[in-house]
């Protein structure tokens, strides 16, 4: 069994998120106490009670995905369910790639938990400073959604699955693309509830800020296998992640392209640690035979 460890992104949140964590798991709540204390903000709070809209925020949702997924991993380690020399791999969905990075030990916790804290301030106010959207394209190959792209100025900002394309870019260009695809007969073009266009060129401000930001933050190579969602490929030196950190925040997430790769560097399960079991419905839907498994509270820590 080779095992890859699947981090979420933004939008998987939801409150009550790790409650039981920091209830049954000394490692969870060690985790949890620290971020309290080194956010200077009660994140505790915010991802075990609400309200909603707070977690929302992208600053705010941000940091508590990446704490909810290394908590779960701590609690995985503690309770003796993840076997020795596992895992042979992790990948992170945008700010989850973030985590992944943590996981893997380029930087140790309080400063992953400083860097995506930094990531999701710079982007919700690169948000505040545009008026962006996204869209979700369902049912159209990378070809035809690149053609989309170019009429109307917009991006792909995600390769989420086969058929699964997310489009981003100014909001009357993103509508502008919606209503040009429903006159044109295609499946499904659904607007989606987001703050701005991520992985976009209205995202540039937060990527020139977060590569300052980064430049003081040491970076070593990481213990395991950790896959970029810039190039869909593993990547090893300290450099060459950081590099992809700032790129991902402009540039698509080829997330497909990270689970394929996976697979072909010798992954046989996906275990995704985080709420909604959303990485895990992708995966099903790039490849039925995978082998997938979603941990999110205590009690799945149990499951077979």
């Amino acid at each position: 069994m080779a095992i890859a460890i699947l981090f979420a992104g933004q939008g998987a949140q939801k409150v009550g998120m790790g409650r039981s964590l920091y209830e049954a798991s000394a490692a969870a709540r060690a985790l949890y106490d620290e971020a309290d204390r080194t956010l200077g903000w009660k994140l505790t709070q915010v991802s075990f009670e609400g309200p909603e809209a707070a977690l929302t925020e992208t600053k705010v949702c941000q940091p508590a995905l990446f704490v909810h997924g290394l908590a779960l991993l701590a609690s995985m380690h503690e309770v003796g369910r993840i076997p020795a020399g596992e895992p042979l791999a992790a990948l992170g969905l945008s700010l989850g790639e973030v985590t992944a990075c943590t996981a893997a030990g380029v930087f140790d916790f309080a400063t992953g938990l400083r860097v995506v804290a930094e990531r999701g301030r710079l982007m919700q106010a690169a948000c505040e400073k545009t008026t962006g959207g996204m869209a979700a394209v369902i049912g159209e190959d990378r070809a035809r959604v690149a053609e989309l792209c170019r009429e109307f100025d917009i991006e792909a900002a995600n390769f989420n699955a086969p058929g699964q394309i997310i489009v981003s870019g100014e909001k009357s260009k993103i509508e502008s693309t919606i209503v040009a695809c429903k006159e044109r007969g295609w499946k499904r073009v659904m607007a989606l509830n987001v703050a701005g266009a991520y992985h976009s060129r209205l995202m540039e401000p937060a990527r020139l800020a977060f590569s300052t930001f980064l430049d003081s933050v040491p970076f070593t190579a990481p213990r395991f296998t950790i896959f970029t969602n810039t190039t869909g490929n593993a990547i090893r030196g300290p450099e060459a992640i950081k590099a992809a950190l700032v790129k991902q925040v402009v540039s698509p997430v080829l997330w497909e392209d990270c689970m394929r790769s996976a697979v072909g560097a010798g992954v046989t399960q996906f275990w995704e640690l985080g709420p909604g079991g959303v990485l895990a419905g992708l995966a099903r839907r790039t490849e039925k035979t995978w082998t997938v498994k979603s941990f999110s509270e205590f009690s799945d820590l149990t499951l077979a």
